[in-house]
C-alpha cells in the first residue's frame, strides 16, 4: 500500500466538501447531491486531466460550480422567489440559536451568488484567496472584494440594520461617475 491516498479515496474524502459548496450554491438538499453526483461522475470520467499534486479540492470545486451554472441557465426560466424559500421552510425553530442560525442562514441565500460562493470558499472551506479565485474563474482583489462586501451585508442583514444599496452594482468609483449632487432644496415661499 501506498503512502498517497489514491484518486478514488481523494474523491471520497472531499464529498462533505462538496455536499456543503453545492448546498451553498443552490440551498436545495436534493439539487445539491444531484450536483455532488455529477461532479464526482465528471471527475472520474477526466480524472486523466488532472495534474498530480496539484489542488484536488480546487479542481473539483471548479467542476462542481461550473455544473451549478449549466443546471441554473437551465433552469433560469423558473424564477425562484421568496415564496419558494416559503414552501422550503420548515417548522420554525423555538430555540434562539436555532432562529439567529436559519436568519444567517437566509441572509446567506440572499446574497448574490458571486458573493456567497467566494464567502463559502474563503470562510466555509477555507481556501486561499487565489486558490478562491482559480475556482471563481476571477482576479484575486475581485475575490477579496466579493468577501469583503459579502461580510459587510450579512453584518447589515443579520444586525437589523437597512441594508446598502445592491451589491452586485458596481461603485460610483469604479464606474468613473463620482458623487452626485443632492437636489437644491426650494422654498415654499
Amino acid at each position: 500500500m501506498t503512502a498517497t491516498p489514491s484518486f478514488a479515496d481523494a474523491l471520497i474524502e472531499t464529498i462533505p466538501n462538496l455536499r456543503a459548496f453545492a448546498h451553498s450554491l443552490c440551498g436545495d438538499g436534493q439539487l445539491s447531491n444531484d450536483l455532488v453526483q455529477e461532479t464526482l461522475l465528471k471527475a472520474w470520467a477526466h480524472k486523466d486531466s488532472f495534474v498530480p499534486d496539484s489542488n484536488l479540492k480546487a479542481w473539483l470545486f471548479t467542476i462542481l460550480r461550473n455544473t451549478y451554472f449549466t443546471h441554473y441557465r437551465k433552469s433560469q426560466r423558473e424564477e425562484l422567489d421568496e415564496d419558494h424559500a416559503a414552501m422550503n421552510a420548515s417548522v420554525p425553530p423555538t430555540q434562539l440559536m436555532q432562529l439567529e442560525f436559519e436568519d444567517m442562514r437566509k441572509a446567506l441565500m440572499r446574497l448574490s451568488p458571486d458573493h456567497r460562493e467566494a464567502l463559502l470558499l474563503i470562510t466555509a472551506e477555507g481556501f486561499s484567496y487565489e486558490d478562491a479565485a482559480r475556482v471563481c474563474g476571477c482576479a484575486i482583489g475581485t475575490m477579496k472584494s466579493r468577501v469583503n462586501r459579502a461580510r459587510s451585508r450579512l453584518v447589515e442583514e443579520t444586525s437589523g440594520q437597512t441594508p446598502a444599496a445592491d451589491l452586485d452594482q458596481t461603485p460610483a468609483h469604479e464606474t468613473g461617475h463620482g458623487h452626485q449632487p443632492s437636489p437644491a432644496k426650494t422654498s415654499s415661499r
